[in-house]
């Protein structure tokens, strides 16, 4: 039983009698009838829509359809006053025993209290937290994963087929420079003096741990080792360590992820030698969408990373978003966007139509994007849902402090 389903079919089956006697006409649709608490908790328990959005139909003011329906509603044993107010919202107050048998069917029901076949079964991917693995969850990142974590759960219990996704950026810059920072700290675990922490590295003390069993693990394997040498199993050693921490802190939350995504995975080279990003690439280019081009300067102040040149562009302005954006880097290397592409395409190609992603606010300038990718990639066949959290502000001593994991100032979510 849901309150507020009940009554919407009580205020349908009302239009109804109405229209079969004559006193409505006109009326073939009622899907946008809504049935909701009042916005002013004084006017009653229930208020319905239902004569503002019937009045275009039925060719009549909207109040004099709210003054239809009111003595009908009043003949239900459950209603027990109907206020009309402004334009023709109807506002009804119910018989205190309706509240008692409210609460009888809620025990009655326990859990199974509210759950519903609303998504009649459909595939729905929910993507929250991924958060680079550079370092520990802070509580900057708690927000976004109790919501999302409730939001699927709610979707599941109505009806939905849901997948709730962490997608790991483990490529990039930022990865490297992990790899680096955990090494400096291998170094210092080893039983030489580092020193300061070179700027641009990550300071934490949080990596102090891994160093330490990256010493155990290699002993003076790679003190003496170029770059080249090392990089690559101190980075995967990095990114093993903080993912397994992430998910970690997470279950102390409850939180568990059904499908845990590595940016790598796009990058792999298949046996064609071709990886999921320049199949992506190569598939839009057939169709005019990736092309080569120039942008315009962005309006304003001067953007450091702006290069007046030709590049590989995807023509987001196209399908809604602010400007066409660059896919890659005048090094040849894929921009994270390309890689964002390729990933939107790889869900589709996974079955995923309705695509939900909790973000932070500072990612406000993503939604236009994904939705652009969106349009392009799959038409109308697939939606997006970009929601966004607004960001965690900490004080101290009654001033704003910014978190940064790479300035080693944050305070973890555990």
């Amino acid at each position: 039983m849901n309150l507020f389903d009940t009554f919407k079919e009580v205020v349908a089956g009302t239009v109804e009698t109405l229209a079969q006697s004559g006193a409505l006409s006109g009326i073939e649709d009622m899907s946008n009838i809504g049935v909701e608490p009042p916005r002013d908790a004084s006017h009653g328990d229930i208020s319905t829509n239902a004569a503002l959005v019937l009045a275009k139909q039925a060719k009549m003011k909207p109040r004099d359809i709210a003054e239809l329906l009111r003595p009908e509603l009043l003949k239900h044993d459950d209603i027990a006053e109907v206020d009309i107010a402004g334009p023709g919202f109807i506002n009804m107050r119910l018989e205190p025993q309706v509240w008692p048998d409210l609460v009888k069917t809620i025990v009655a029901e326990g859990s199974k209290y509210g759950r519903s076949n609303l998504g009649h079964g459909e595939k729905v991917n929910i993507e929250y937290v991924s958060a680079n693995p550079t370092g520990p969850l802070h509580i900057g990142h708690c927000r976004g994963g109790i919501f999302g974590d409730a939001l699927a759960r709610l979707l599941s219990e109505v009806g939905y087929d849901v997948d709730k996704e962490y997608y790991f950026n483990d490529a990039g810059v930022q990865i490297d420079v992990l790899a680096r920072s955990a090494y400096l700290r291998y170094r210092e675990a080893c039983g030489e003096d580092i020193g300061e922490i070179p700027s641009g590295l990550y300071p934490g003390v949080y990596l102090k741990k891994l160093g330490s069993e990256l010493a155990v693990k290699y002993g003076d394997k790679y003190l003496n080792e170029q770059e080249n040498v090392w990089i690559g199993p101190i980075r995967d050693d990095a990114v093993a360590y903080n993912m397994a921490a992430i998910k970690d802190d997470l279950a102390e939350l409850n939180i568990t992820h059904d499908i845990l995504f590595n940016e790598t995975s796009l990058h792999v080279p298949d046996s064609e030698g071709l990886s999921k990003i320049d199949r992506t690439l190569e598939e839009l280019r057939a169709r005019d969408i990736v092309y080569e081009g120039r942008i315009p300067a962005p309006k304003g102040q001067p953007v450091e990373d702006w290069e007046d040149r030709e590049q590989t562009l995807f023509r987001a302005e196209k399908f809604g978003d602010e400007m066409d954006r660059p896919l890659v880097k005048s090094d040849g290397s894929y921009t994270y966007f390309a890689a964002d592409v390729a990933y939107f395409r790889d869900k589709y190609e996974r079955g995923y139509k309705k695509m939900i992603f909790v973000l932070g606010a500072d990612h406000g300038g993503y939604v236009r994007r994904l939705e652009a990718v969106c349009a392009a990639i799959a038409g109308d066949d697939a939606e997006v849902i970009v929601l966004l959290n607004q960001l965690v502000k900490l004080f101290r001593a009654g001033e704003p402090v910014r978190m940064s994991k790479r300035a080693g100032e944050f305070v973890t979510l555990r």
